[in-house]
């Protein structure tokens, strides 16, 4: 029976997403899970897999249309099925011969000769049908095996969703994911049911409105059920698995047997005589055909046949992609997409993620990988910087994210009034304070000691002192909220995009607190690790810029804050300095630029430039000493 495939949702706030590439064609057969097409919305680009095992019969939406949650995408069936679902209504309501009948389109597989011979295999129950088939066929129509047939036809239909739950095993649920999240979608299963799973290993990832991440297995065992398909929107607290111990048997395993021995049928020469004979998975109903006779056995046999695409034990050997356990055979288009711009070679990856899959880490470490020995050798300095990006003289459609990026940079700029004021500061006592301490700081704090510590510590310090830094602003309302605490966002950057990460009262935390927190925070939003509240709530921010060399930028205030701090790069410039020995002097110093974007609607140029020079002044002075432990 033809099954239509709609988009699923795929978040709380997405109502629509756009069709960016078709993974199969018209014709092609597809396997359970098995990804159909990309979709891409304005939070996350996505594939969309098959809901059931067959063959692609009609494809709805074409490549680069938009279309709304719930919206046909295409229809799988049989092959030579026709692609309207409902072509089978009336044999479900025959007689006792109805459920042999509502077999047909499975062996419709093993005939393509006569697909149009088999529309109308709602008659093949009753006399009248041999006159639609071929003469072979004709002679089973009035076989009275055909009502034997019922009970073990009525399996087959059954077998998708006759999955009994486990009589024991711990059932996972989904977790609170952030005080504002109630409602998460599986984005991707990393296990499949009969796969061993260890205590804390991730079990599948999850989607919400605010954050990507992994759930982990509580227990440790096999994963007995599967409750929640892929994108599928769950609300906090569902039941999405059950695990079970060790040795104990799946229940989804007993439901693809009769599959497995009803769709592969690729029977001897009399094709006609297997296509009508559905019976493979009922032995009765090929006994009163002479010819025929044969096909039973071949149905008894091929059960553990892998050719049985419709079998979902056989689906992972015949379709790596839709296999979730496998991680080297499954890539997502993002990774996809970074290998193909890196230049790097998928096949020759070693994936670190859950099972071997390749992670977007691991395309980035290749691609640095083949850029490291251009460093070394001046020869190949050339060709690196020759190197041609495979995007050079193409036009790409603008994907949904970063549409949603380009409006809320643009409304940041529309809703507050910014602008920059830029101080320069001598940094050389912070740099060599660290380096005395940085040794025995990473012995003992297990993190390194960056700049960006100090900046972060002198920042806060700051905001206590000037409030309206760390002020919000409602004009509607017409008042302004000083919060109590200093929440500090650091700016991220991952391959999503950036991401700003809170660390809550950061006020109240020293040299060591701030560097352990910024390493840690950052380290799990890299790692889609963060969790959706420590993306939300903060009062100011810090974008370290010069983590790539940068000197100084204008950063765009990160609504609804009214002021963020950017800060360059460290670099030795020749500075005149004031002795009061010797008097004016040039010297070799570490220098940085501070760049504050604030809000001229609520913070002055003046403030601004108060606030700036309390950090220049608490970096240059560099009394931290106590605070490393001296």
């Amino acid at each position: 029976m033809a099954t239509t495939v709609t988009l699923p949702a795929l978040g709380e706030s997405v109502t629509e997403g756009t069709v960016t590439r078709w993974l199969k064609q018209v014709g092609e057969a597809v396997a359970m899970d098995e990804p159909l097409l990309e979709i891409s919305t304005d939070k996350v680009d996505t594939e969309i897999p098959s809901p059931v095992a067959g063959v692609l019969l009609e494809i709805k939406v074409q490549e680069d249309d938009t279309i709304e949650i719930g919206a046909e995408l295409a229809v799988i069936g049989e092959e030579g099925e026709s692609a309207v679902p409902a072509a089978e209504a009336p044999v479900a309501e025959e007689a006792p011969a109805a459920p042999a009948a509502a077999e047909a389109p499975a062996p419709a597989k093993e005939a393509p000769a006569p697909p149009a011979a088999e529309t109308p295999a709602p008659a093949e129950g009753a006399p009248a049908a041999p006159v639609a088939e071929a003469p072979a066929p004709a002679k089973e129509a009035p076989a009275a095996p055909v009502a034997e047939a019922p009970a073990p036809a009525e399996e087959a239909p059954a077998a998708p969703t006759a999955e009994s739950t486990p009589s024991s095993g711990v059932t996972v649920t989904l977790p609170a994911l952030g005080e504002s999240v109630t409602e998460g979608t599986v984005t991707r299963w990393l296990k499949a049911v009969g796969d061993d799973v260890a205590v804390d290993e991730p079990l599948l990832e999850i989607s919400t409105d605010k954050v990507d991440t992994e759930i982990p297995s509580p227990v440790a065992g096999k994963l007995l059920e599967i409750k929640v398909a892929e994108d599928e929107t769950v609300e906090i607290g569902a039941e999405l698995a059950v695990i079970g111990a060790e040795g104990a048997t799946p229940a989804a395993e007993a439901a693809p047997a009769p599959e497995s021995a009803a769709a592969p049928e690729p029977t001897p020469a009399p094709a006609p005589v297997a296509a009508p004979t559905p019976a493979p998975t009922s032995t009765p109903a090929p006994a009163p055909v002479a010819a025929p006779v044969p096909a039973p056995a071949p149905a008894a046999s091929p059960a553990p046949a892998p050719a049985a695409a419709p079998a979902p034990a056989a689906a992972p050997a015949e379709t790596p992609a839709a296999s979730n356990s496998s991680g080297d055979s499954y890539v997502t288009p993002i990774v996809r997409k970074l290998a193909k711009q890196h230049g790097v070679d998928l096949a020759a990856i070693t994936g670190t993620g859950v099972g071997g899959r390749i992670r977007k880490q691991d395309v980035l470490d290749a691609a640095s990988s083949k850029k490291e020995p251009s460093a070394q050798t001046p020869a190949a300095a050339t060709t690196a910087a020759a190197e041609v990006s495979p995007l050079r003289g193409k036009t790409e459609k603008l994907s949904r994210l970063r549409k949603t990026i380009a409006t809320r940079m643009v409304e940041s700029l529309q809703i507050s009034a910014q602008l920059t004021t830029v101080l320069e500061v001598d940094v050389t006592e912070i740099a060599r304070l660290r380096n005395r301490h940085k040794a025995a700081f990473a012995e003992r704090e297990g993190v390194k000691l960056s700049f960006l510590p100090f900046f972060a510590k002198a920042t806060v310090e700051a905001l206590k002192t000037y409030p309206q830094v760390n002020a919000s602003l409602d004009i509607e309302a017409g008042t302004v909220t000083y919060p109590a605490g200093e929440h500090l966002g650091i700016a991220v950057d991952t391959e999503r995009g950036l991401l700003v990460p809170v660390i809550k009262d950061a006020g109240d935390l020293s040299i060591a607190g701030l560097a352990r927190k910024i390493a840690d925070v950052a380290d799990r939003t890299r790692n889609n690790k963060v969790v959706p509240d420590e993306l939300s709530g903060g009062t100011f921010t810090i974008t370290n810029t010069g983590s790539r060399g940068a000197l100084f930028d204008t950063p765009i205030i990160n609504q609804p804050q009214v002021a963020i701090l950017g800060t360059g790069a460290v670099v030795k410039r020749p500075i005149v300095i004031e002795d009061p020995n010797i008097g004016e002097s040039i010297a070799v110093r570490d220098m940085i630029y501070l760049a504050l974007t604030y809000d001229h609607r609520i913070v002055d140029g003046a403030d601004a430039a108060r606030f700036l020079t309390n950090i220049k002044e608490r970096l240059e002075g560099a009394a931290f000493d106590a605070e490393l432990g001296n």
